[in-house]
């Protein structure tokens, strides 16, 4: 029998369809159940949901998006990448977060290393063996001691929230998009349209992103010679980027390398959004465990 396909696939319709198919299978490997709520009682990442939290977090945006420019955050990044502010040991870095709450999230208030512990508790316990992804879970958000005087103090908009390529046009996926038209890179026909300053599939090492924890811990990792494997790498690096990893945009810019290291992104994901909760982890208990995959993948100290 012969069977007409009125509408074949494009053949990178077929890599799309069997990326999906791959990791859809990758994610039912575990157990874990998304909660039907934050720990507000609203839906994750609903950004127009009326609440004071939404306010800061409306506020944050704002700023961040007028901010974020090419030139600010090449700078940035020219003075953070010299890794010159601190010495200390991954453990220290995660007691330092203690002191902050992330003003950009609108699903948790609690001191980040509540969160850190969740995420990674939560992979534990569906991917025993995949002990690289614990830590990732562990560390992903240990940049943002950005925040610490230690640090430069920096602003919030400079260190948390969702992140974007600049040097090219800003999709629409980005949240509270309009806030953009107050960027100046906004109006510049340098910046402003698909690729800018990019080709395409350059490969997102390639592009610089807006600066914040993301990269700055990717650099943290990478210049200290850790040896955790690229997945994690592109997971510390790219964690908040939700108009890609949630909304496929910007996908004309990744390679190959990107395009397999983005499923392991779409699984760690749904631990790091919505394992959020008002339940807090007993660190003594787990310490030890989290110590011994530092000691294996990381030196004694770290220079920040």
């Amino acid at each position: 029998m012969t069977i007409v396909i009125e509408d074949p696939l494009t053949e990178s319709e077929i890599v799309e369809s069997k990326t999906q198919a791959e990791l859809k299978e990758l994610q039912l490997d575990g157990g874990f159940t998304v909660p039907e709520a934050n720990a507000f009682g609203h839906t994750f990442r609903d950004y127009d949901v009326e609440s004071e939290r939404q306010k800061t977090v409306e506020e944050f945006y704002r700023v961040n998006h007028i901010n974020q420019t090419y030139d600010y955050v090449k700078k940035l990044r020219e003075d953070y990448e010299k890794l010159d502010k601190r010495e200390m040991s991954i453990w220290e870095g995660i007691e330092l977060l203690n002191e902050f709450i992330d003003d950009s999230d609108p699903d948790l208030d609690m001191p980040q290393i509540e969160h850190l512990l969740q995420t990674a508790e939560a992979i534990r316990k569906d991917y025993p063996n995949e002990d690289w992804l614990h830590l990732t879970g562990l560390i992903h958000d240990l940049g943002k001691v950005l925040l610490h005087p230690d640090f430069g103090g920096l602003p919030q908009w400079a260190v948390v929230g969702d992140t974007f390529p600049v040097g090219c046009a800003y999709d629409e996926s980005n949240v509270h998009f309009k806030y953009f038209k107050g960027n100046p890179d906004y109006s510049n026909p340098k910046y402003n349209n698909k690729l800018g300053v990019y080709s395409e599939g350059c490969g997102l090492n390639n592009v610089y992103m807006s600066f914040g924890h993301d990269d700055y811990m990717y650099l943290v990792a990478k210049e200290n010679k850790c040896t955790l494997p690229s997945a994690a790498l592109f997971i510390i690096r790219y964690h908040s980027f939700y108009p890609l990893h949630k909304h496929g945009a910007y996908k004309y810019l990744m390679n190959e390398e990107d395009k397999e290291n983005l499923k392991w992104l779409h699984i760690f994901n749904k631990y790091d959004l919505y394992s959020k909760s008002n339940i807090k982890i007993d660190v003594e208990e787990v310490k030890p465990y989290y110590l011994s995959l530092i000691k294996k993948y990381f030196p004694e100290t770290l220079k920040w």
